[in-house]
């Protein structure tokens, strides 16, 4: 494996250990066109768009990949039906031609199509009403990789969806969306972003900002895993931060030109075989719609949307939050849910855009792209769905402080990493199930979350057999995927893994607590930790699940907050305020 790993480190797409000093000694000695903070879907995005272009490009993240709202989302790439309804075609518009981009020619091997089933309640008008919605749903945004909507009668529908309540509906209409994991989506277009140029690091924190005259000219960042400091050089710094766009605006000592609000979205995932399905289904709500959405061996029920003004690193879940979604869902559903069919549950924030004035403002999905400064550019907003449209904004916008003339985005024509030769291997998946020993269902399964880099993955199992073998305890997962997070994906503590690379700590009813060591102990090998160091990263993960459990007990934000934010950071060199 030793051999493997040191192939690894010669890739520039393989975020490895070794990588990272290389990264910290260019961060201080090169000036780079333009320095990317924040390691979101939106930060990768345009580190991915800027690099495309010819750029050279930096991208810093306190944390980790995708670790704030880029990895709590409803994991959907969606057009947002809802939005017609407000008609907000051009969002609408713009987010379909993304669903069909990702589905076809950038990340077919991360984004898959999913069925939903719309149940009608209403006679006479809500059936052609809906219908009409779903036609323009079916044909904005270019040609389409999904069927398009199927109308059903009440028996059909039932047909589809046993888990309902015969009352529940009068009929319904199928369509289709698509979804992804995530995390996995945010931390390969970082890696994608680095296969072509750009340096990306996380855990490292914008302390300040660097000014010549009236322009910003870079930032001064710390490795918040040693305490060291070093200033990085910049033609633009772009602040990609999402709800930290207001703190990072006040650390530059400017005025935003747009402000941002955190709105709270909380999620369940409860077993598969709780709600008897063969699709998704969205349900309306007195506010918002709620979506059940289809999850490998589970089923995801969200969202919720409440206003959020404490800790943006560590948004927790409340009891009301979890009892809305449990009330909402039951109402339509045969066998109700209770609290004890939860495996998991996270809470993320929505960076949405508010007006100067609190009560004139309206929340927005758009999104918004300012030159705050000479050298400073920010962007807020949006949705997961169109993160490219996004970057590409913010790089057109930055092209102002730029020497030389900026070539135009070609993201939409980049396939991520993995998805070349995809197609491919999903046809020999049989073939290589058989040379590796595996069941064909698992090298699906690793094509669906590597796509053709699953040579890369079970390449580090060479010599080693044992890591071909399940996660105890987490049997979706092998020991091998463990070792690759660390290896290859940038994953710098055993949160990382159990939360973003994996999904263990949201697939288990355990959270991750009963493979924590076994996991700990895989990544230790990778990253040379000590016994100390493995035991200290088991407590610190144990203590985020037990406050996790503890916040999701209680009646309001506050007590929640105060819970969780008593856990120990995996990170605890951050400071604030955090970018």
């Amino acid at each position: 494996m030793a051999s493997a790993q040191h192939a690894a480190e010669t890739n520039p797409a393989r975020l490895g250990p070794r990588k990272r000093e290389e990264t910290w000694q260019r961060l201080g000695k090169e000036t780079f066109d333009v320095v990317v903070i924040g390691g979101g879907v939106v930060g990768a995005g345009t580190a991915l768009d800027a690099a495309t272009r010819g750029l050279r490009v930096a991208l810093v993240e306190a944390r980790d990949l995708a670790s704030g709202t880029s990895s709590r989302s409803s994991k959907l790439f969606h057009g947002g039906l809802r939005y017609l309804e407000q008609l907000e075609f051009g969002l609408v518009r713009e987010a379909l031609r993304e669903r069909e981009l990702m589905l076809t020619t950038i990340a077919p091997h991360l984004v898959k199509p999913v069925s939903f089933l719309y149940p009608l309640t209403h006679r006479v008008w809500e059936r052609p009403y809906t219908a009409a919605g779903l036609l323009m749903y079916d044909t904005m945004g270019g040609a389409k990789s999904v069927p398009g909507q199927k109308h059903l009668t009440r028996a059909g529908a039932l047909r589809m969806v046993p888990a309902l309540k015969r009352s529940a509906l009068i009929g319904g209409i199928r369509y289709y969306d698509a979804q992804s994991d995530d995390a996995r989506h945010t931390m390969t277009v970082a890696r994608t972003a680095a296969h072509y140029g750009a340096i990306v690091r996380t855990s490292t924190q914008v302390v300040g900002f660097l000014r010549e005259a009236d322009r910003v000219s870079g930032v001064r960042v710390r490795d918040v895993e040693d305490g060291r400091e070093t200033e990085i050089s910049a033609a633009v710094v772009i602040n990609c931060t999402g709800v930290w766009t207001d703190e990072l605006q006040r650390l530059s000592g400017g005025r935003g030109r747009f402000r941002v609000r955190a709105s709270k979205g909380v999620h369940i995932v409860v077993p598969r075989d709780r709600i008897v399905s063969e699709s998704g289904m969205i349900l309306r709500t007195e506010k918002s719609v709620l979506f059940v959405i289809p999850w490998r061996n589970h089923w995801i029920v969200g969202t919720t949307d409440t206003d959020w003004n404490l800790d943006l690193a560590h948004p927790a879940a409340t009891k009301h939050d979890i009892d809305y979604l449990l009330e909402h869902v039951n109402s339509v559903l045969a066998t109700p849910l209770t609290h004890d069919d939860i495996e998991g549950v996270y809470a993320g924030l929505r960076p949405l855009l508010a007006g100067e004035s609190e009560e004139t403002s309206k929340l927005s999905r758009e999104h918004a792209v300012a030159r705050v400064a000479p050298g400073l550019v920010a962007i807020a907003g949006g949705k997961y769905t169109t993160y490219r449209v996004m970057a590409a904004d913010a790089v057109d916008a930055a092209a102002v402080d730029l020497p030389g003339r900026s070539q135009p985005s070609i993201t939409d024509k980049v396939p991520l990493i993995g998805a070349d030769g995809y197609h491919a291997l999903v046809n020999q998946a049989d073939h290589l199930a058989a040379e590796h020993g595996l069941h064909p269902y698992r090298v699906r399964h690793l094509l669906d979350r590597y796509g053709s880099l699953v040579h890369e993955v079970l390449g580090l199992a060479e010599g080693r057999p044992e890591l071909l073998k399940p996660v105890e305890h987490a049997p979706d997962y092998l020991g091998v995927e463990v070792v690759y997070a660390a290896a290859h994906e940038g994953a710098l503590h055993l949160e990382d893994v159990l939360a973003r690379r994996t999904r263990i700590s949201i697939e288990y009813a355990h959270r991750g607590v009963d493979c924590a060591e076994q996991v700990a102990d895989l990544v230790g090998e990778v990253l040379g930790w000590s016994p100390e160091t493995v035991k200290r990263e088991v407590e610190v993960y144990r203590a985020r699940v037990e406050a996790e459990r503890e916040s999701q007990s209680q009646p309001s934000d506050e007590a929640a907050d105060a819970l969780r934010i008593a856990a120990p950071e995996a990170r605890s060199g951050i400071v604030a305020p955090v970018s």
